[in-house]
């Protein structure tokens, strides 16, 4: 049988099609595994009798990412609380909003939105004009405490968006709120 000219060409293109695909699928990687891995027995003896003496599982993690929405609301708390008809921080939204100062130093590339909002009572006008009071108030501290006001915009939703649904004052004083929104630099 005679190889033509042709026929060696072929087969050294599929040589080195097959070549470059195994290349690839060596290089492929492997995914690393989550959380601790069980040590393996050695033999007939427990795993614990070793000379290292018992294993100790690793951390234990919240599944929390941090520089996260869900990060700041746990380190720092994402929401501050305001009374009646007040934008006048509160001393415990102060402590809240240091917290959060502390926190957007940490992770420098965060940019927030200050989401002022007030309870069902009064006209939507109204409300507009005091959530947008309120996330101000929230804004401008937090410039206080060195947070650069060109990583924060400010928003009102008035009494557009409750986080409580109920009508009654626990409802109400839940929704008098100014909430700080991770918008991007996660």
């Amino acid at each position: 049988m005679t190889i033509t000219r042709r026929h060696a060409e072929s087969a050294a293109k599929l040589a080195l099609v097959l070549t470059a695909a195994a290349s690839l699928a060596a290089c492929q990687s492997r995914p690393k595994p989550q959380g601790p891995v069980a040590p393996t027995p050695s033999g007939p003896t427990a795993p614990d009798s070793g000379p290292t003496g018992p294993s100790t599982p690793g951390p234990v993690t919240s599944g929390v990412i941090p520089g996260s929405q869900a990060d700041l609301a746990q380190s720092a708390g994402d929401r501050v609380f305001f009374d009646l008809d007040q934008y006048n921080l509160r001393s415990d939204a102060t402590q809240t909003l240091d917290a959060q100062a502390q926190w957007l130093q940490r992770y420098r590339n965060a940019q927030v939105r200050v989401e002022g909002n007030a309870d069902e009572r009064g006209t939507r006008e109204y409300n507009l004009a005091l959530g947008a009071r309120r996330a101000s108030a929230v804004r401008e501290y937090l410039a206080s405490q060195g947070v650069s006001p060109s990583r924060m915009s400010t928003i009102s939703y008035g009494k557009d968006r409750p986080i409580a649904g109920g009508s009654d004052e626990e409802s109400h004083q839940q929704n008098r709120n100014a909430h700080t929104a991770i918008v991007s630099g996660q």
